[in-house]
């Protein structure tokens, strides 16, 4: 099954390629600069180049094997941002004073796994759209 013209939903797919690596340039300095201290920072940093590449080979040949890799590497980036979601609230809790809104501003950014997720699950909508 090959693509025909650039629907909206190849356009999307084709979107989350930078959005992924730009989300992977921030996840690799920040878990750089804490020495990647837990096994699950190595996580960010090596799925979301993999998913990026995928979605770029995906957008250019529609092919079921590649369809059935990025929604496989969907459900794991949304899984895997929801699981950083809970490792950094759980990071700012450790932090002096608990939960404070200082803590919030210097320790781990809660907000950023959840960018993963909802790039993700964008592209799960874009996938099954048509």
């Amino acid at each position: 099954m090959g693509w025909n013209g650039w629907p909206f939903e190849r356009v999307v797919i084709l979107f989350t390629l930078p959005v992924f690596l730009l989300i992977w340039v921030q996840v690799t300095l920040l878990h750089y600069r804490q020495n990647f201290r837990h096994w699950s920072q190595w996580v960010p940093v090596l799925a979301l180049p993999t998913i990026a590449l995928n979605a770029l080979l995906f957008s250019l040949w529609n092919l079921s094997w590649l369809r059935t890799l990025f929604i496989i590497l969907c459900l794991g980036d949304i899984l895997g941002g929801l699981t950083g979601f809970y490792f950094h609230l759980q990071g700012v809790g450790k932090r002096v004073d608990g939960y404070r809104l200082q803590n919030f501003l210097v320790g781990p950014p809660v907000v950023l796994p959840l960018m993963i997720t909802a790039t993700s699950v964008l592209g799960l909508l874009a996938t099954y759209w048509s």
